[in-house]
């Protein structure tokens, strides 16, 4: 059954066109049309990051299950700098309940999530992949649905400085402080308060087709009005050289985390969505690097020489056998003629003369 699903999931990921399928051993073909294999592998190196000076891009697409005018989404960095989000971000009314379409557009890419959780090396294939296949962004409603919006889709991008901070969706729209930021959230009644949500893309950096990242299609449902939904998010800046593409990027992990507020149990905050995000001191190269072409043909002499020594044993271990079988026949033509026996008891073991008749 596993093996069935494993199949199937694969069957997805080709489905959606978000990477090649996966073989055992990654393998592409040369312009010169298949008569020559050449392997690829992704090689990695560390180095300190040290530009702290350009900006960071957050590429958001979220769907909060509230009205757009009774949320506010904004950063707030370590350095005390708030990113208005009127700068990148769109708040968009939509229906929060996904189309047909849509819904098994996020079946594929959470099946897909899951076979990355398992099998890490998918990673490297998606590296190579990208920019080559299909953008994974949420498809469009097919459908012509008269129902009225109820949720707000909340997307675009934001640069902030490169230090830790808290991107954070809550009730209320943002507005600057003089000791911070504050929301507006005592003009939203309290029974409205629903923080369910969908992530269809979130991602730092560079934002390049094709690339899944780690909570691209997370949904979490809520029927509590005071719950608070945390990521703690790790980013590493990752420099991505391909043979289709180079790009500054990031990779990121994440840790999540949700909770009821109660105050009179001690569980004191805002309800709301928090992405506390932090970056490492680590910059990752990624390089797809091949066999160099000396490399190849020295190896490629040594499967010819190795053919022909084979075939040479093969064919004097094959000639040694006819041999002994051809021996075996000949000493089979030549057995010994039985003894003529004479009057007196002796025996003549000669053969016998061909008389010469002439007339």
């Amino acid at each position: 059954m596993r093996r069935l699903n494993r199949r199937k999931t694969l069957n997805l990921v080709k489905e959606l066109d978000a990477f090649p399928k996966v073989p055992d051993s990654y393998v592409e073909t040369s312009a010169s049309g298949g008569t020559v294999y050449q392997d690829t592998w992704m090689k990695y190196e560390y180095e300190v990051d040290k530009d702290f000076s350009s900006k960071l891009r957050i590429n958001i697409d979220i769907t909060v299950a509230m009205k757009c005018q009774y949320v506010g989404a904004d950063v707030l960095d370590l350095a005390e700098t708030m990113v208005a989000s009127a700068d990148g971000l769109v708040y968009e009314p939509v229906i929060f309940d996904l189309s047909p379409q849509q819904k098994e557009w996020q079946r594929m890419l959470q099946l897909i999530q899951s076979r990355l959780q398992e099998e890490h090396s998918l990673q490297d294939v998606i590296f190579k992949s990208a920019f080559k296949s299909a953008s994974t962004a949420l498809p469009p409603r097919e459908d012509d649905s008269s129902q009225s919006p109820d949720a707000c889709r909340i997307r675009g991008h934001l640069y902030v400085n490169k230090v830790a901070g808290n991107f954070h969706i809550t009730v209320g729209k943002a507005i600057p402080h003089p000791r911070g930021h504050a929301h507006l959230a005592a003009l939203v009644n309290h029974d409205s308060y629903n923080f369910s949500h969908r992530i269809d893309h979130l991602s730092f950096g560079e934002l390049i087709p094709g690339i899944i990242n780690p909570l691209d299609g997370t949904e979490k449902i809520t029927i509590d009005h005071n719950q608070m939904f945390q990521y703690f998010i790790t980013v590493v800046p990752t420099k991505l050289h391909t043979y289709k593409i180079s790009a500054d990027t990031h990779q990121f992990s994440v840790t999540e985390r949700e909770r009821i507020i109660n105050h009179a149990a001690g569980s004191h905050g805002v309800s709301g969505i928090f992405m506390k995000y932090d970056l490492s001191s680590l910059m990752v190269t990624v390089t797809e690097e091949h066999m160099p072409f000396w490399q190849f043909f020295v190896r490629l002499c040594g499967i010819v020489g190795g053919i022909f020594s084979t075939t040479g044993m093969l064919h004097g271990i094959g000639k040694f056998i006819v041999e002994i079988i051809c021996c075996r026949f000949r000493l089979g033509a030549y057995k010994p003629v039985h003894s003529v026996p004479f009057e007196d008891g002796h025996t003549d073991n000669h053969l016998p003369l061909l008389e010469n008749n002439t007339h």
